[in-house]
């Protein structure tokens, strides 16, 4: 269909009407090509008319000329449950010198789920009328997904808020730079934000926004308080949200969670940069074993196109505080502490089983045994409890877990003092996952990890948007008690970019520190393995260090990092074979070790010139 002006008056219309359609389920999109091109060619715009609402949605525009070419409009049109037609229109004022086209509209997953003969298991629910099997995620989210209303009857209205009247039970921080803003329609600004809320899908429903413009700056924070949960326990607390972050220069979104007041809380998650105009459903597992609060965070972008929006926002399995259970009943009192000190590895209990251990010995921890200090972070447990190996570093690590594994960033824990605290604007080892790059960062950092190959796997690595060219981060084992002669670390490295620096493995052992590998510039886009030979060593720290590049384009990352066959010899009592050479130091070694230029006995007796 294409416009053909016929007269010359000066305001002129065309409008194009769909037919009436009687609802949509809540996945549905629609699309179609359009093709707006010529001097003066105007604007035109999609609105949504309701039965019922006086008022159209406007849900999509386009304002001027966008060149001789046909371009893709998708519109998130969602559960609408009452009648609606679509109308196209088009608005000359006066002179229309130009071609305006639609072709290829398209409804996708617009239907209702369909009716099933059962619903088994506990992930799943049955719908009361339409007899629909849904995820049993999507009940209480305030989205009708069985279309009978039937997933969101008797729903607490404490664990949800929809903001058609109000904040409900969430607040404004008062520490934070502004507040988020309750409105209806789209925001002030074109080409940001929202057109219209989540919950009704038109100009009608309320939801919550950022204003980015003036007198807004980078960086300025809004912040959303959810009330106070109890301590979730196994970690059947679910959180669902909608968010929206449309705009050239959107900038970010998180959610922390905490269990202090006065505190940033730890980071759930978190993202990055235009999104695209429709609202993002996000769902996010929570466990606590203390009472807990949620942060929802916005920050500005450095522009005014840079509204993000909120809506729909319920808790599932969760419990609200109540105070009774914890009889301090001091949970959020701004008088906590509000840092809390953590030791590396894991935690120990304050007391020790007796034990008649001298000061160089160690003392299992379930047992009271006694061992030598060099069995200690050896890579062979020596306790029952393995207690001996608890606080050292992991054989193997791939990060899924979202912990270090026991590795530790000394230059922090100097600046930090010891103490939990965010540091930022340093360049330091981090862990990320490609779905939660920055746009554009894809090209400089792992879209996927090497250990699942998903956007959703965990790495670690150095964030060069952070630092200054030739700043390093090193990440460094515990103190390693000793080797055996085969040992040696395998990792996957990642160093694609065009600013790469250099990615080294240092051995430091009390003040000597020797460069055991070393890699710069780029590798090409994709996980690289490295092999470095360690051998017999003792009382020593590995280190992985990054040395940023010129510029921002240079992340360094690692992923799967593997210590192979380290734990040391061990002297049988059992005669060496045939096969076996005995050293000078009664361990055995099997013959085809010899003269090969490793000390595989520890002594060097496998490598005499007199063999």
């Amino acid at each position: 269909m294409f416009i053909l002006k016929i007269s010359s008056s000066i305001s002129q219309i065309a409008r194009l009407r769909s037919p009436k359609f009687r609802q949509t389920g809540s996945n549905c999109t629609l699309s179609f090509w359009y093709y707006n091109y010529g001097q003066s060619v105007g604007a035109a715009e999609l609105q949504l008319l309701v039965d019922g609402l006086k008022q159209p949605t406007v849900l999509w525009r386009t304002y001027y000329n966008e060149g001789n070419q046909w371009l893709k409009a998708v519109i998130q049109l969602g559960r609408l449950p009452h009648p609606f037609q679509f109308s196209l229109d088009k608005i000359s004022l006066g002179f229309y010198e130009g071609v305006s086209a639609i072709d290829d509209i398209r409804f996708e997953n617009c239907a209702l789920p369909p009716p099933a003969l059962s619903c088994e298991g506990p992930n799943h629910f049955w719908c009361r009328d339409t007899k629909a099997c849904i995820d049993s995620l999507l009940v209480c989210d305030l989205v009708d997904d069985c279309g009978d209303g039937s997933d969101e009857d008797s729903c607490n209205p404490d664990l949800q808020c929809n903001f058609e009247n109000g904040l409900c039970n969430w607040e404004q921080d008062v520490e934070d730079d502004f507040d988020w803003i309750r409105i209806q329609g789209p925001t002030p600004t074109v080409n940001t934000g929202p057109l219209k809320d989540h919950t009704t899908g038109t100009a009608r429903g309320h939801y919550l926004y950022l204003e980015s413009s003036e007198p807004r700056q980078f960086q300025d924070k809004a912040v959303l308080l959810s009330p106070l949960f109890n301590p979730s326990g196994n970690g059947n607390c679910v959180f669902r949200f909608h968010y929206h972050m449309f705009g050239k220069e959107v900038y970010k979104l998180s959610v922390n969670q905490r269990t202090m007041s006065n505190t940033k809380g730890w980071l759930l998650w978190y993202k990055f940069g235009n999104q695209e105009n429709r609202w993002i459903r996000q769902t996010l597992f929570i466990s606590s074993s203390k009472p807990f609060q949620i942060l929802v965070k916005g920050t500005i972008g450095d522009g005014f196109t840079g509204d993000i929006g909120l809506d729909d926002m319920s808790f599932l399995g969760c419990t609200l505080y109540d105070g009774a259970q914890h009889s301090s009943g001091s949970f959020f009192k701004g008088n906590l502490p509000t840092i809390s000190t953590t030791t590396s590895g894991t935690s120990v209990p304050p007391t020790l089983p007796m034990n008649n251990c001298t000061e160089k010995e160690f003392v299992c921890r379930a047992s009271g045994r006694c061992i030598q200090m060099i069995q200690k972070c050896d890579f062979r447990p020596d306790c029952s409890d393995k207690s001996d190996e608890s606080a050292c570093v992991m054989e193997v690590c791939d990060f899924e877990d979202k912990g270090l594994c026991g590795w530790h960033q000394p230059a922090l824990e100097q600046m930090s003092g010891n103490y939990s605290i965010h540091i930022t604007n340093i360049f330091k080892w981090q862990l990320g996952r490609g779905a939660n790059l920055y746009p554009k960062e894809e090209q400089h950092c792992p879209l996927t990890d090497h250990t699942t190959c998903t956007e959703e796997g965990w790495y670690l690595f150095a964030d060069s948007s952070n630092g200054e060219f030739g700043h390093t981060a090193d990440i460094a084992t515990p103190v390693i008690s000793l080797t055996g002669p085969r040992c040696k670390i395998v990792f996957w490295n990642h160093m694609s970019g065009s600013t790469i620096g250099s990615l080294e493995v240092l051995c430091k052992s009390s003040n000597r520190t020797a460069k055991l590998w070393t890699q710069s510039g780029s590798q090409g886009p994709q996980w690289n393995r490295a092999e470095v030979f360690l051998g017999i060593r003792s009382n020593f720290q590995v280190i992985f260090r990054a040395k940023r590049g010129v510029s921002y384009m240079g992340d360094i990352a690692v992923d799967d990092i593997t210590f192979e066959d380290c734990s040391p010899l061990l002297i049988s009592d059992k005669p060496c074979t045939s096969e076996e050479f005995m050293c000078a130091n009664k361990y055995c070694i099997p013959k085809n070790n010899l003269c090969d230029f490793v000390n595989d006995c520890s002594d060097n007796s496998d490598e005499n010139p007199s063999i």
